[in-house]
């Protein structure tokens, strides 16, 4: 077999790679890329049969990385290495892994002994490890009350780009209507509603749209990279109904 290590911080990736090469040298050859570009660029020369993914890595993160090795080797076997238990990373995760896979996700706190642990038991015991933080998100993340179903995130994501209730109606082929009960469905999982005050003095507390933006991020619903992209993809939607600057 083989394994590619994908770590774009330099000091993780040089460890990793002497930890696995030092208890784990069957799991070679070891071959290295800090982004993840270069890590597909390997992964389709070399075909590994196991790759320790960093989930943020310039380029291409570890998830877009797996979702193009798995479309066409679906029984290789990754580990994605993160700080993060976002829930923005296990909601992508959940439409990417194939059916029957084994694979695992670690925070990056994990000892060198349970990193260990989990190479071995996913690549030779064929079990899945999943961090006991990130298994308490995605509890969540599956939850009917606490989950966010793909109408609702879409919302939460057009808000927090800023799109008024118009501009998500169009780009969502929504009514106004359609607009605000995915907004209220939002509210209420993210129990925004709660943080409601009213006074005399001032009328009401909270933006519902700031303050649910707000939540997001603390949930890790949403982060930086995640809306970069999405900004991106907000870019193209919104190039049709730009004009062309005058000759």
């Amino acid at each position: 077999m083989s394994t590619l290590i994908a770590e774009d911080d330099a000091l993780y990736r040089q460890h990793v790679l002497e930890l696995l090469e030092q208890h784990l040298s069957d799991c070679g050859p070891f071959h290295v890329a800090s982004n993840g570009s270069d890590a597909l660029d390997l992964a389709n020369r070399h075909t590994p049969s196991f790759l320790l993914l960093d989930i943020q890595m310039p380029e291409m993160t570890g998830i877009d990385v797996a979702r193009q090795v798995w479309n066409e080797r679906p029984d290789t076997r990754i580990i994605f290495w993160s700080n993060f238990a976002d829930e923005v990373y296990v909601r992508e995760l959940h439409k990417i892994v194939p059916p029957q896979t084994v694979y695992g996700y670690l925070l990056k706190n994990s000892t060198d002994d349970k990193l260990l642990s989990a190479v071995m038991a996913v690549v030779q015991d064929e079990q899945c490890v999943i961090d006991r933080e990130v298994r308490g998100v995605d509890s969540r993340s599956q939850n009917k009350i606490t989950g966010l179903s793909d109408a609702e995130y879409e919302v939460l994501i057009d808000i927090a780009l800023g799109l008024t209730d118009q501009a998500i109606a169009s780009r969502r082929f929504l009514s106004r209507r359609g607009v605000t009960n995915r907004l209220r469905n939002l509210y209420d999982k993210l129990e925004v509603n709660n943080d409601q005050i009213e006074s005399d003095e001032w009328g009401t507390t909270f933006s519902l749209r700031s303050r649910a933006i707000r939540l997001a991020f603390r949930r890790g619903l949403i982060n930086l990279s995640l809306l970069d992209e999405e900004e991106k993809e907000l870019d193209n939607w919104l190039s049709r109904y730009r004009l062309e600057p005058l000759d």
